[in-house]
């Protein structure tokens, strides 16, 4: 996600630290826009031609807009922005569908729209590819937001005049007929009263799906254009038309992008992609990017203080946040990107960007980006995360990844007065208290450098300002992107070599410290950056070999793991002395010279180390092509508890001026013992000034699983603001962590607990917030105790096997006397699926051909689960989910759709739970790889579907103390006190069998949480909800197989014998009715046998039911019906012979009676009963449809027709009215006609009477009634009521519905 915060107010020498700070107007602007903490003004203002010119920059971020302050134009008057790509997909619109012009020069648009095309355009193929996209998929969520308002409020407008007409309508009628007796008047009075109902009703409903924009996409002979119908948009009728807009191409061709509409103020760009059939719509999906990108290089001829850091830099914005994601970037995003980067020749990569993360320097992504960086010489710069202030909180990819310089956030006085706009700048620079701080979990740094974490930069015109102030390690990567753009602008023109080893190099030595300890190198790296030194290191070592010196550590004796760093964290690691085996291996780029560089490669290397009483090593290394190995040895034996960093660095012996060519950092934290019981650890009287940081390192106790800790404040007058963190480094896991961010306004006492793992060292983090208390020169003092509670349990996830057995727990307190009160519930069903289909295909578009030439592959899986009943759902895939940067596999991404393609849900690495309503759904699963080999092997991968429980059918299991306690009900276990050293066993029931959540099949689990400790707060109330008490455990039930029927496969002795003549006539019938059923009728000729056959049938059975229903099925499922009226008829003789075959009065009888349900055969012949009166109840309702249909065709040629031929008309009116009105009464005897099986008919009976609201209304319920999933001809016949009644925008309303309701297919991914 973006690292990065809007709008945080809180926020000497050259690097900022200056005391007495004071602004001037000049010195205010210039400190919104941060240059000189890293130089970059003095670099300027010494050498103005190297503003970053001749450098090209990719952003890979939420996408940038260029029609943003300051991003147009370059110093040099070049263009700034020189392509815009939406790497995601999430603006992919599907234009494979080609079209023609009609004699009118109109074309029909996706969304069914007639657009007028302009005749001046050129499209020599006179092939037109169109598509629709739901704009708000296209927009922010604080845009949608502010457009939803504005729309909701014309909205109301004009609803509110619908319901003044209606109100007067009702008013003339009431004065009309002050006595309503009559029941037609009656039902005319109710029709216009539900008018009013529905207006209102509908108010209160209203959710805004946004417009439907129709995209156009063709190929003018040189070039592919595009225009957009924005008519949706636009409050003029005459403003928005496709023939109006001017057409775009591909951005990096024109470099030009359109405004969707003045109220949206959105910029947009268009790239059209394999050969037409794609068409991207790129917007931002945040105001991160156009931030981000106006930090490094934005310029504005009239305002220079405001300029970024490189002015004269030109840019490509590479969007990887996902639209349809919040912004969150996908491994789909991440690889197009570094595609579009090389293929670009980009010098540079921005990406503000990152994740916590499994494995340090691994994965997909990493090995692209080592490809990248090691081949084509980019230079990635990424910020380090705002995970702070604990240490080992950096992310990926920007903390952990080798080839990426990643950049911690600074503030500097000027910052802190200009931008956060505090009462009193601190006396000097200092790192951001949210920075993230190394070390990685393997011992390397993590952070590379610092820069100005803070800036008010540009921002997207959709925001409506021009700039904003936002801060993070999100504004530091640019700043420092920004200054390395400098120096390779004057690399270029000085004619130096660039490369990503030089550029490091100079950038780490010559950074100035910030903060005096050694261990404030984890903070900030190797300090602030200083452009104008790292010029002067690059050009006095120009001549020297471009090499990056690569170290591998292992300890002695072991070949795994392999580290870059040396970290000793855990107590028993800082109880001896360690013997480590370090290698250094010197690495060339790809394309470096074997005889011209690597041969003659050789160094005298002298090492240094920083305590030699701590870290010795020899004193110095020959260092050749093939790298070079050595020992040392680390013993931290004599070092005092608390952070204690050392590094060992190799130095030239013939240049030292290069400063360290390599370093080793190692990192030790010696914990203190918890000796006293009960285990409670004090710290006393902390004293704490703005922006200071305590940290204290604990042995947690074995056997603790969880810790209560207070905070008690005090000495202080204005409001105080605390981050506490709480750190566990585990093996294989990502950094345990806990975080709170307490705030006092007065002297208090806080407390809180949270889980802790039992024998590893935990990390605890006090610091006040670098702004907080700033201009109060009162030091806060705070006391903090922590006191560690556990139960040690014999099975950490418990697992019940679906027996009636009750499982055994022994617990046992380690540390002193606990509460036994367990508690435990099962809230998730889990159900797993294979996929019904999978597709192996290579994507087409140069988009996803590697850097290497290899094409990406898409693998697509589709997956298909039920719903009996609403519920919220959540995918889970356990060999992907919850990895984007340490994975092998490159992207992952799904959608859930229904039988309709609607889509209720997308996801990606990270699911999230959804809401769905009752039905069937497919997921599709989407997954990239070039590697033919990994996706084959994904082909049968296993989905599960995790199921809410609704907190009604939430199970809650009960503990017994004796192991017969679930059957024979005695035994209940509530709570008891656990002595250290003593044992006690108790044991948890299985859910009761009547408590199991219906219709779920067999192989499925129950989830839950179980817990087994209680709180010692006052008033906690954590019983119930284990989830919420810190330390708790998975729980899982395995689905026994369902309960057998006991009468299933009983035979009833009443049954009389068919003779097997008879039984043979029956078997033949039904075949024969078979047969005919698979017939198709497409052509005249298969229609004509059909007809014979049907024919035939009815004479060889002329009253059998069931064949004259499957005719009527067939006649009605018809589609290539040339004349209407004629059909029609059929379909009324058909249903009429259904209708006639069927004994009414003896099934009027039959449903008089009651039926014992215990007799099967009286339950045979119940079930057949009904089977008939459905066969007569449809026969009846498509009797009605039809005859409505024929009136309604006579009706419109009757309009048509010449006043002569009206008799005609007058004849059918006569006839036909009295024949459905009787046809419905008859349907009412059986059925009820308001439900959704057979509503329509009524509906269409009330328009018919002209009672349009009634109509309108039994729609609406039929709708909300029907549990299939929803009915594109309900829907449909709910805008033509809309229509006729006139209520166009009820009708546009619905309109823009259909297209998430009833899309065409599914959105490309």
């Amino acid at each position: 996600m973006p690292c990065s915060s809007i709008g945080d107010s809180g926020a000497g020498d050259d690097n900022g630290r200056l005391r007495n700070f004071k602004l001037t107007e000049s010195t205010f602007l210039a400190s919104l826009m941060p240059k000189k903490e890293i130089a970059a003004d003095r670099f300027i203002e010494a050498h103005p031609d190297y503003d970053g010119r001749g450098v090209l920059i990719a952003i890979f971020d939420s996408g940038v807009d260029p029609a943003a302050a300051g991003l147009q134009v370059t110093s040099d008057g070049k263009p700034k922005i020189l392509d815009v790509l939406d790497c995601t997909g999430s603006g992919d619109v599907d234009t494979s569908k080609v079209v023609k012009v009609d004699v009118d020069g109109c074309i029909r648009g996706a969304s069914g729209t007639t657009l007028v095309v302009n005749p001046s355009w050129k499209n020599p193929s006179g092939e037109w590819h169109v598509g629709c996209k739901l704009v708000y998929e296209l927009f922010t969520k604080t845009l949608t937001s502010r457009l939803k308002k504005e729309r909701k409020k014309k909205w109301d407008e004009k609803n509110q005049e619908e319901i003044v007409k209606a109100v007067k309508h009702l008013d003339e009628f009431n004065q009309k007929h002050t006595k309503v007796e009559d029941a037609n008047l009656k039902k005319a009075r109710e029709d216009l009263q539900k008018r009013i109902d529905i207006l209102r009703k509908q108010a209160e409903s209203f959710h805004d799906k946004g417009p439907v924009i129709d995209a156009v996409v063709w190929h003018d002979g040189e070039v592919w254009r595009v225009a957009i119908d924005t008519q949706s948009l636009e409050d003029d009728s005459d403003s928005g038309k496709l023939a109006d807009f001017i057409p775009l191409t591909n951005y990096r061709i024109e470099r030009k992008f359109g405004v969707f509409s003045k109220l949206d103020a959105c910029t947009f760009v268009v790239n059209v992609y394999d050969e037409g059939k794609i068409l991207s719509i790129v917007t931002d999906s945040s105001p991160h990017g156009t931030h981000v990108a106006g930090i490094a290089t934005a310029f504005h001829p009239k305002e220079s203080v405001l300029n970024g850091v490189a002015p004269g830099a030109q840019l490509i914005s590479c969007k990887i946040g996902d639209s349809r994601l919040g912004s969150m970037e996908t491994g789909t995003g991440l690889t197009r990107a570094l595609i579009a980067a090389v293929e670009h020749k980009c010098d540079l990569i921005n990406m503000s960007y990152g994740e916590p993360t499994l494995f340090p320097d691994y994965g997909r992504f990493v090995d692209l980006v080592n490809e990248v960086v090691n081949k084509h010489r980019l230079i990635f710069v990424s910020s380090a995360g705002n995970s702070g202030p604990a240490l080992s909180t950096v992310g990926a990819p920007g903390g952990t990844t080798s080839s990426i310089i990643g950049v911690g956030a600074y503030v500097s006085p000027a910052m802190a007065s200009a931008a956060h706009c505090v009462v009193e700048p601190p006396s000097e620079g200092i790192e951001y208290t949210w920075s993230s701080r190394g070390p990685t979990a393997d011992g390397d740094l993590g952070v590379c450098v610092s820069a100005p974490g803070g800036a008010v930069a540009p921002v997207p015109t959709w925001t409506l300002q021009r700039r904003m102030l936002m801060n993070g390690t999100s504004m530091a990567s640019p700043s420092a992107c920004g200054g390395i753009a400098l120096l390779l602008s004057a690399m270029k023109a000085e004619g130096i070599p660039v490369s990503p080893y030089s550029v490091r190099k100079a950038l780490e030595n010559t950074a100035i410290p910030v903060g005096s300890l050694p261990e404030d190198k984890l903070t900030t790296g190797q300090g602030l950056m200083q452009v104008d030194k790292a010029h002067e290191y690059i050009q006095k070592s120009r001549d020297l070999p471009n090499v990056w010196y690569r170290v591998k550590i292992n300890k002695s004796g072991k070949s795994t793991p392999t580290t870059r760093g040396i970290y000793l964290r855990e107590a028993s690691a800082c109880r001896q002395s360690t013997e480590w085996s370090v290698q250094v291996q010197p690495k060339f780029h790809e394309d470096a010279s074997n005889l011209e560089e690597l041969v003659p490669f050789e160094e005298c290397i002298e090492l240094h180390s920083s305590e030699k009483a701590v870290v010795r090593a020899p004193e110095y290394l020959l260092l050749t092509y093939n790298g070079r190995s050595f020992n040392i040895v680390v013993d931290p034996t004599n070092l005092s508890e608390g952070l204690h960093y050392f590094e060992l660095f190799g130095v030239d012996c013939k240049a030292p001026w290069r400063g360290p060519l390599f370093r080793i950092p190692i990192t030790i934290t010696k914990a203190m013992a918890v000796v006293n019981r009960p285990p409670v650890v004090s710290f006393s009287r902390m004293p704490f000034q703005p922006g200071h940081i305590e940290r204290r390192y604990i042995e947690v106790p074995l056997g603790a699983s969880w810790v209560e800790a207070t905070i008690q404040t005090s000495g202080f007058d204005t409001t105080r603001r605390f981050f506490v963190d709480a750190v566990q480094i585990c093996p294989l896991q990502r950094p345990k962590k806990w975080e709170s961010v307490v705030t006092f306004s007065s002297p208090a006492a806080k407390s809180f607990a949270f889980p802790v793992v039992g024998g590893r060292t935990m990390e605890l983090t006090i610091a006040q917030f670098w702004s907080s208390g700033i201009g109060s020169h009162g030091t806060t003092v705070v006391e903090f105790e922590v006191v560690f509670h556990g139960i040690n349990i014999n099975k950490e996830e418990v697992v019940l096997d679906g027996s009636e057995a009750p499982t055994r727990i022994d617990a046992e307190a380690l540390l002193a006397s606990e509460k036994l009160a367990p508690a435990a519930f099962l809230n998730k069903v889990r159900t797993s699926y294979r996929p019904i289909e999978s597709k192996l295909s290579a994507l087409a578009t140069d988009r996803d051909k590697l850097p290497s030439g290899k094409q990406t592959l898409l693998l697509t899986l589709v997956f298909k689960f039920k719903l009996e009943d609403a519920a919220e759902v959540k995918p889970q895939i356990p060999l992907l989910n919850n990895r984007v940067y340490d994975t092998k596999f490159e992207s992952q991404f799904y959608m859930i759709s229904d039988a309709n393609k609607r889509v209720y849900a997308m996801g990606d690495a990270y699911p999230k739970s959804s809401k769905l309503p009752k039905g069937e759904f497919n997921l599709q699963l989407y997954l990239r790889h070039d590697n033919v080999q990994y996706l084959e092997k994904l082909k049968q991968l296993v989905l599960f579907i995790e199921r809410n429980l609704e907190e009604k059918d939430v199970i809650r299991l009960s503990f017994f103390s004796q192991p017969d306690g679930p059957i024979m009900g005695n035994g209940s276990f509530k709570s008891s006190t656990l002595v250290p050293g003593k044992n006690e066993a108790i044991y948890l029931g299985p859910p009761s069998k009547d408590k199991l959540p219906k219709n779920t099949p067999q192989g499925s689990v129950l989830l839950g949480a179980i817990s087994y400790g209680k709180l010692s707060f006052a008033g906690q109330e954590l019983g119930k909800t284990p989830q919420k008490n810190p330390a708790s455990y998975r729980l899982s039930y395995i689905l026994p197989p369902n309960k057998l029927d006991e009468d299933k496969g009983k035979s009833s002795s009443s049954v009389c014998p068919k003779t097997v003549s008879e039984r043979l006539e029956e078997e033949v019938r039904d075949v024969k009715i078979k047969f005919l059923s698979s017939l198709k009728q497409d052509s005249d000729n298969e229609q004509l046998e059909w007809k014979n056959l049907s024919s035939s049938l009815k004479s060889e059975y002329p009253k059998y039911t069931p064949l004259l229903a499957k005719i009527l099925e067939a006649l009605i499922s018809r589609s290539n019906v040339k004349d209407k009226i004629r059909h029609d008829e059929e379909v009324i003789d058909a249903a009429n012979d259904v209708i006639d075959s069927i004994d009414k009065d003896e099934l009027a009888k039959f449903f008089l009676l009651k039926s014992d349900p215990e007799d099967e055969e009286a339950e045979k012949i119940k079930k057949k009963m009904e089977i008939t009166r459905d066969q007569l109840a449809d026969a009846l309702y498509q009797k009605g449809l039809a005859l409505l249909d024929i009136e309604s065709q006579e009706g419109e040629k009757a309009s048509d027709l010449a006043s002569s031929d009206a008799k005609d008309v007058d004849k059918t009116s006569d006839i036909q009215p009295d024949v459905f009105e009787e046809n419905l009464k008859e349907l009412k005897r059986w059925v009820d006609v308001k439900s959704s099986k057979y509503g329509t008919l009524l509906v269409l009976h009330e328009r018919r009477s002209g009672r349009l609201g009634t109509a309108l209304k039994v729609l609406n319920d039929i709708i909300q009634e029907d549990g299939d999933p929803p009915k594109k001809k309900l829907y449909d016949l709910k805008i033509s009521l809309l229509d006729e009644i006139g209520w166009s925008h009820l009708a546009t309303y619905e309109r823009q519905w259909m297209f998430v309701r009833f899309p065409a297919s599914l959105p490309l991914f």
